[in-house]
């Protein structure tokens, strides 16, 4: 048992001098669409974080390949938008790519909800 306690508090410690922060992760986008939607669908990965990489231009100039990096926490309903962004031309794929740091006030927000629940589980 004490060896127990002792790791339990050394981990504790190394936490508090480590600063750790919260991952998300990142997702690799390819949206294949006709060249008339290039600016609604752009602007659209942008609400949604998105960092464009490149934008390709068909080899008959029809259709434009736009890849982005995007929060995977900002992807859920893309389809749904996408769809209606271009009547149902664009198509869209996702893999996945890296985790970067959650923005600090993110992590905030998400620390702060986590206590109250567990001053909540603790009241109750």
């Amino acid at each position: 048992m004490a060896f127990r306690t002792c790791m339990a508090n050394a981990i504790r410690d190394t936490m508090k001098k480590a600063s750790p922060s919260i991952l998300e992760p990142v997702m690799r986008v390819e949206v294949e669409i006709p060249s008339e939607f290039q600016g609604t669908v752009v602007a659209a990965l942008n609400r949604r974080m998105g960092m464009i990489q490149s934008s390709d231009v068909s080899d008959d100039g029809s259709g434009i390949t736009v890849i982005a990096e995007v929060p995977l926490s900002n992807m859920f309903g893309y389809s749904t938008e996408l769809r209606s962004l271009t009547q149902g031309k664009g198509e869209f794929s996702m893999e996945y790519f890296k985790h970067i740091q959650v923005p600090r006030n993110t992590q905030d927000e998400l620390m702060k909800k986590y206590r109250e629940e567990k001053e909540n589980e603790e009241a109750a």
